[in-house]
């Protein structure tokens, strides 16, 4: 499993997609998101404003993540 930093209290889905380098767009997140391709927590997720928090993971393509706090 991969973790990811982020600065903030919570990330979008769709952003987070783009940080993790799975896409390089906007559109592309919205693709992947909306064709169920997309899961958070284990469970299929298809909202892409979804906010993910620390702690929370996502699985899209065969990669794993997990939100992390930076530093």
């Amino acid at each position: 499993m991969e973790k990811i930093a982020i600065t903030t209290e919570y990330i979008r889905l769709d952003s987070f997609l783009k940080l993790t380098g799975l896409v390089d767009t906007g559109g592309q997140a919205k693709y992947l998101i909306q064709e169920g391709k997309v899961q958070v927590n284990g469970e299929t997720c298809t909202m892409r404003g979804k906010k993910l928090r620390p702690g929370d993971t996502a699985s899209c393509a065969g990669r794993d993540f997990q939100v992390a706090v930076e530093g």
